[in-house]
């Protein structure tokens, strides 16, 4: 069949047939040596020189098995030299490579291989278990990124025959391309779709504690916060957050840089071993608590027994105003009755509060304010996490109290009274009026026993000199007294106390005296007849008072459990002083900086009395001779305004302490002496100005607002103190 086959070729009587075949008739007489040449052993050898396409075909299919459907659209020629056999396997492969090299692709299904063009290839479907130059197509879902931009990224890299197309709706890419390059491509996706810097990583700890290895680690890993040379804020790459979560005893990681973050992970991984045996003891230093407080709450929680503390408001537990002592709800004693109690912060033990129970030991010390705790590592964890939720910083509250007494007492006298008085000899008979108590300078009597005891007030009468009365001697003969009397008595007390204090923390202020109240009398005898008599006292506190209990509510409104009790001394006598005692006792609430108001009028007495002489004291106008009238008006008002305002910060607190600073340092200077020729020392002492430490004139660093100040310092605001700023709604007062 060879021989023919030549002969055929060198003929000249079939020239067009040979023009038409002649490329098949060569690849076949290439290919028909190979094919010999396969019966003999497993390799073979390929040589074709601008074969036909569908002539190649034809033969691996006969070389390999397999079944090929060419594509009529298919046309060409490929080039496949081997100078030495190769094995069956790589037949088919070596096809797929040289139909790639024409932009043909195969596509396997059903048993069938499919010769198509490249650019209709993405049509048909494929097994999905091709390799190497076979045509796939692939859904790949990306889990961090977005399909959309990630299809610009992949465009370049895939045939441009081929597509890559985006899914918005399940977030996945569509990708048809050779099984060689789509293994590339899964590559290239995989190490693009990652999760965004920054995305936190969790460190689930099995021995140690978060809470105290999350502290550890923020001292050693610091190079990256801190800044640089020529870095103002340091290398943002290297930064990393580390949170403790005590409920799951992990620690979660932050960083932009997920390299550093997973040696972060490494590094706890490698501090979570199990702890020495005995290691179960543990200290909590409190940074805003205090101990003892924090040691009694445990106390209470793990054993059901706290300590008896007493937190309440002292206040008088009657009004009554003859009372000589007042208690409070915890049995001390209150207001300007009693003294007052010890300070809440007076040492109660010596060593602190310390308790065991179920295994578990706490002791509070107070010389380092810190918990020690011994206890297994997961209770500690429990104990740790309460006590880090007590260990809260606690707002401030800057009370602002005015406090107005008003009192108004009128009084008004009017009356005419008369004597009938004769010395002459035999008979004398006297008469008259006189209204009034005796000694008081009202009555007529008196002043004729001495005129100069007449009292207060317009005294107008006639004396017809004086007389002798038996049993009286001589005294002023006053047969006519017309006496008329006014008063008015105002008094105005204005007080302008100012607490601060913690957040549920009592305050208190007292401004007055303590004056002896005698309280009983007793006498002893010894072994002689000497009486010895003995008078008890007891010191009462006379003055302002004011106790405040506030405490912050989770809307900001202040609530405040006030006592506010206003006392002075009226008079003295032989039994003791009388005292006058005004009090007020409350539960409110305030939204922060406003103005409350409590009490109001508390008295308005009005007394009359009229002395006359009966039916002649009733006769119109004339009944005047022989009346004598008076009236009496007592009005009393306590006003106590109150504004609460909560203070969050130091630079909240400078700013009121600057302003009663400023406002002392102008009422000194005001209160400078003036110059004397005979004193020519005009200084005073005076406050430190401004920022000044005490003997020095070297200023303290002003550190910005909201920064701490620095250990012992009173930083003043540069800002003017105006004296005309009114209190009520802190805006210049209008002239």
């Amino acid at each position: 069949m060879t021989a023919g086959m030549v002969r055929l070729l060198e003929g000249r009587w079939c020239r067009s047939i040979g023009r038409t075949v002649l490329p098949g008739l060569v690849a076949l007489l290439v290919a028909l040596p190979t094919m010999a040449q396969s019966r003999d052993g497993d390799d073979v050898t390929l040589n074709f020189v601008n074969a036909d396409i569908e002539a190649v075909v034809r033969t691996v299919s006969e070389i390999t098995g397999r079944n090929f459907i060419i594509d009529p659209k298919v046309k060409g020629t490929v080039n496949i030299i081997s100078t030495r056999p190769v094995s069956r396997e790589l037949v088919y492969p070596t096809l797929l490579s040289a139909l790639r090299l024409q932009g043909i692709a195969a596509v396997e299904g059903d048993g069938v291989v499919r010769i198509v063009p490249e650019t209709d290839a993405k049509q048909y479907g494929g097994s999905g278990k091709a390799g190497g130059d076979q045509l796939i197509t692939k859904v790949i879902p990306l889990r961090y990124e977005s399909a959309v931009p990630m299809v610009g990224v992949l465009r370049p890299l895939v045939s441009p025959n081929n597509s890559v197309l985006a899914f918005s709706g399940s977030n996945a890419l569509v990708i048809t391309d050779y099984a060689e390059n789509m293994k590339r491509l899964e590559r290239i996706i995989a190490s693009l779709d990652q999760p965004p810097a920054g995305e936190p990583l969790m460190v689930q700890l099995k021995n140690a504690s978060a809470l105290d290895m999350v502290p550890m680690l923020n001292k050693l890993l610091v190079e990256g916060a801190t800044p640089g040379a020529g870095m103002p804020g340091g290398d943002a790459m290297q930064r990393v957050t580390l949170v403790a979560d005590p409920r799951s005893n992990s620690v979660l990681i932050r960083s932009d840089n997920p390299g550093r973050a997973e040696r972060v992970r490494e590094f706890i991984e490698k501090l979570d071993v199990p702890g020495r045996p005995g290691g179960n003891i543990f200290i909590i230093y409190l940074k805003n608590a205090d101990a003892q407080s924090v040691a009694q709450t445990l106390q209470g929680v793990l054993t059901g027994n706290s300590a008896n503390t007493t937190t309440n408001i002292a206040r008088p537990a009657t009004i009554n105003p003859g009372a000589s002592s007042a208690t409070s709800l915890s049995g001390g004693t209150a207001g300007g009755v009693a003294g007052i109690e010890p300070l809440p912060f007076a040492p109660q033990q010596e060593n602190g509060v310390s308790f065991s129970a179920n295994g578990i030991t706490v002791q509070a010390d107070t010389a380092t304010n810190s918990i020690v705790v011994m206890a297994p590592e997961p209770v500690y964890n429990t104990i740790r996490t309460v006590v880090e939720k007590l260990d809260v910083p606690r707002a401030q509250v800057f009370v602002e109290a005015l406090i107005v007494e008003v009192e108004a007492d009128k009084a008004a006298e009017f009356g005419i009274q008369w004597n009938f008085l004769s010395d002459k000899s035999g008979v004398r008979p006297i008469g008259g009026t006189n209204f009034g108590s005796r000694g008081s300078g009202q009555n007529i009597l008196d002043i004729t026993q001495n005129p100069f005891a007449a009292g207060q007030g317009l005294n107008i009468g006639i004396v017809d000199g004086t007389i002798n009365l038996p049993g009286f001697g001589r005294i002023t003969n006053l047969g006519f007294l017309a006496r008329a009397l006014e008063t008015q008595t105002r008094a105005n007390v204005l007080s302008t106390p100012t607490l601060l204090t913690l957040d549920n923390e009592e305050a208190r202020i007292m401004v007055g005296q303590q004056i002896p109240v005698p309280t009983g009398s007793y006498t002893t005898t010894g072994s002689t007849s000497t009486v010895t008599p003995f008078t008890t006292y007891e010191p009462q506190n006379v003055g302002l008072m004011l106790r405040i209990k506030p405490q912050i509510t989770e809307k900001g409104t202040v609530r405040l459990n006030i006592f506010q009790e206003v006392s002075r001394v009226m008079s003295k006598d032989i039994t003791g002083p009388t005292i006058s005692k005004r009090f007020i006792e409350s539960i409110v609430a305030v939204d922060d900086s406003q103005i409350i108001v409590l009490g109001g009028l508390i008295e308005d007495r009005t007394d009359g009395g009229s002395d006359s002489v009966p039916i002649l004291g009733d006769i119109p106008i004339l009944g005047h001779l022989f009346r004598y009238d008076s009236r009496s008006r007592q009005k009393s008002n306590l006003l106590i305004f109150l504004k609460p305002t909560i203070v969050r910060s130091s630079a909240d607190s400078v700013e009121y302490t600057t302003e009663r600073y400023r406002y002392l340092m102008g009422e000194q200077k005001n209160l400078a002496p003036q110059e004397r020729f005979f004193w020519t020392d005009p200084t005073i002492p005076e406050l430190l100005p401004q920022t000044l430490l005490p003997g020095s004139e070297k200023p303290l660093p002003t550190p910005p607002r909201g920064e701490p100040l620095p250990s012992g310092a009173m930083l003043i605001s540069t800002q003017p103190f105006l004296p005309g700023r009114t209190w009520l709604n802190d805006q210049p007062a209008t002239p």
